[in-house]
């Protein structure tokens, strides 16, 4: 019987995404169906599996990978100063931090309520589990949406960090004063002591790691299970609980810059086998006929529905100081997914006898329905807006005929362009033909910061005089500009100049080097002249930012029959691609195309940042 339970939860792990995608179940997330799955085979359903110590065990370590992976997720440069271009009054950062600090005292509340009814008496659990938001259902959900990387994404994104990161904190508290270990709380700073010894012993040597590494030996992943159980062991030792260890485990890993491709490796071995064990086997422990049994119980999953929800209310209005209403509420309600974080804290709490297994059971299954219901009513209500299909925002100083083709363009395909020029015949010739283009008889350093041009991705100075480039270059560098283009004009300017600006990063782009290039092309190959100057083929370029085409080889691409890769350039690395060659996040591919309309979209679908 223990090797049929045993089979048993493996072949369900691996129909349940084949059912999924057969019946086309894409608004429920997996772990809620497998948490389901594990409900109809367990003890409220069939009855067919029984709890081994093998299954409890491999449960063990599937909770203990999902925090390592979800202390992963988190994106650190989310909360440096500076880090985001976004200028708006109501930054993501901003919105956030009052959605949760909101969240906490509707928690609080709810808590209360619950208590002076005498529903549920534990006001500090209540509070903890009301906050929680489960990371990965979000980002997931947001990465579908592939609006991750914009305002409302990074919003939420923001939110659910924040709704993992302090309830896990405050359940090893909770853990440590109702364990009976109060007085040595102060232990559990040896926990993080230990964490930040790790990630300074092993930053240069995990560069090391990445060149040395083989297929027979993966030092990354074995680097990875090495944090994991050092810092879980330690976390038991003094105390914490083994799932803070693992979140620790998993901001070490992530604070180290792994590659893509160790992600993947990690996120493959996690939510390849040892994940959908724990979601299928607390559903298995589930005994929903004890719950139906209760009328208490049963009228608490109701309740606990509408207080998961109430406890995120506080994000909706948070979210309408910058969106529009209806997103408001989707990005609002996608907040109250709840899953991840509220299922180790109930084991906790059952440990420690502080919450009854009928409680418990309520609560799983208050947080399976919240977990459906958010994501369907996210993806149904909100729309992409202007600024969830701007890829980037692009300055050009300078109205002439080397700028505004180019501006007119790339306005076409959703980039944000502002131009600015000093002259005011070309500011009258052009301003009909180029949206958002502005006239300064003045046009300074003061002007430009004001009217704040300086907060651009991209920053172009076209001006037809190298010296007003030069300046206007370095005033943009000054400004911390990301990236600043600069046109030469003159093939005699100082060089001791472009030379330091070089040295700051700016690019520059000579119309003298490229009309030389392109008789040079004439002469010695002129297919590649006739594809240069054709209006119906050309080179191109793309960054792939979007991770659906990421760890695949070319020959699966859907549309690789209607291009020519001729070129991969990997950062400082060029590759010469074959049909077998995988495709990794932020590689820059070089292809040719004979229709202009299958660039567009190829450009579009791969560039997409999710």
């Amino acid at each position: 019987m223990e090797r049929l339970s045993m089979f048993l939860v493996i072949l369900a792990a691996l129909l349940i995404p084949i059912l999924m995608a057969r019946f086309k179940i894409t608004g429920v997330p997996t772990a809620v169906a497998e948490i389901v799955m594990g409900i109809l085979i367990g003890k409220s359903g069939l009855n067919i599996i029984q709890t081994t110590p093998e299954l409890t065990q491999l449960s063990s370590l599937g909770v203990i990978i999902l925090m390592f992976l979800s202390g992963m997720e988190i994106d650190f440069d989310l909360f440096k100063p500076g880090s985001s271009n976004d200028q708006n009054r109501w930054s993501p950062v901003k919105l956030a931090g009052i959605a949760f600090i909101g969240t906490l005292v509707n928690g609080l509340i709810l808590g209360l309520i619950l208590k002076f009814t005498g529903l549920f008496n534990n006001v500090f659990l209540s509070v903890i589990l009301f906050s929680t938001v489960a990371l990965g259902v979000v980002i997931a959900t947001l990465k579908e949406k592939e609006i991750l990387s914009r305002p409302m994404g990074q919003t939420i994104l923001l939110t659910a960090v924040l709704g993992e990161v302090v309830p896990m904190f405050a359940l090893t508290l909770y853990a440590s004063l109702n364990g009976g270990n109060g007085s040595q709380i102060w232990l559990i700073v040896l926990l993080f002591l230990a964490a930040i010894f790790l990630l300074r012993r092993f930053k240069q040597p995990y560069i090391w790691f990445n060149q040395v590494t083989k297929s027979t030996t993966q030092l990354d992943i074995r680097l990875a299970f090495f944090l994991i159980f050092t810092l879980v062991i330690i976390a038991e030792t003094v105390g914490a609980e083994n799932i803070l260890g693992a979140f620790l485990a998993g901001m070490v890993m992530k604070l180290l810059e792994p590659s893509e491709a160790t992600r993947d490796k990690l996120t493959s071995i996690g939510y390849g086998f040892f994940i959908p064990i724990f979601f299928i086997m607390t559903g298995v422990r589930l005994n929903i006929r004890t719950l139906l049994a209760n009328p208490q119980a049963l009228m608490l999953i109701p309740v606990l529905v509408i207080c998961f929800i109430l406890a995120k209310a506080w994000a909706f209005p948070v979210c309408r100081l910058r969106f529009k209403r209806r997103n408001a509420f989707a990005g609002g309600f996608l907040t109250v997914t709840t899953i991840t974080l509220v299922l180790p804290s109930l084991q906790v709490a059952r440990n420690l006898h502080t919450i009854t297994g009928t409680q418990s059971d309520a609560f799983i299954l208050a947080a399976v329905i919240v977990c459906i219901l958010a994501p369907i009513i996210f993806n149904s209500q909100y729309h992409l807006d202007r600024e969830d299909l701007i890829r980037q925002r692009v300055v050009f100083l300078g109205a002439n005929t080397l700028t505004i083709p180019v501006a007119q363009q790339l306005g076409r395909n959703w980039f944000d362009i502002r131009m600015v020029t000093d002259d005011e015949k070309n500011y009258k010739t052009y301003n009909s033909q180029v949206d958002n283009l502005k006239y300064f008889p003045n046009l300074n350093e003061q002007t430009l910061a004001e009217n704040d041009y300086f907060n651009t991705d991209i920053l172009v100075t076209g001006f037809r005089r190298d010296d007003k480039n030069i300046s206007f270059s370095r005033m943009a560098k000054d400004h911390a500009v990301n990236r600043v283009i600069m046109a030469q004009v003159n093939r005699t300017s100082d060089e001791k100049q472009l030379q330091t600006l070089g040295e700051q990063g700016v690019e520059f782009f000579n119309p003298f080097n490229v009309e030389a290039s392109v008789l040079r092309s004439l002469i010695e190959s002129p297919a590649v002249y006739q594809m240069l100057t054709s209006t119906e083929a050309g080179l191109f370029e793309v960054r792939v930012r979007n991770h659906k085409y990421t760890d695949r080889p070319l020959m699966d691409l859907p549309f690789v029959d209607q291009i020519t890769i001729s070129r991969i350039r990997r950062g400082n690395q060029w590759i010469v691609p074959t049909g077998g060659t995988t495709i990794e996040y932020n590689d820059h591919i070089i292809f040719t195309a004979k229709n202009l309309g299958t660039v567009a979209t190829i450009r579009r679908e791969l560039s997409k940042q999710n």
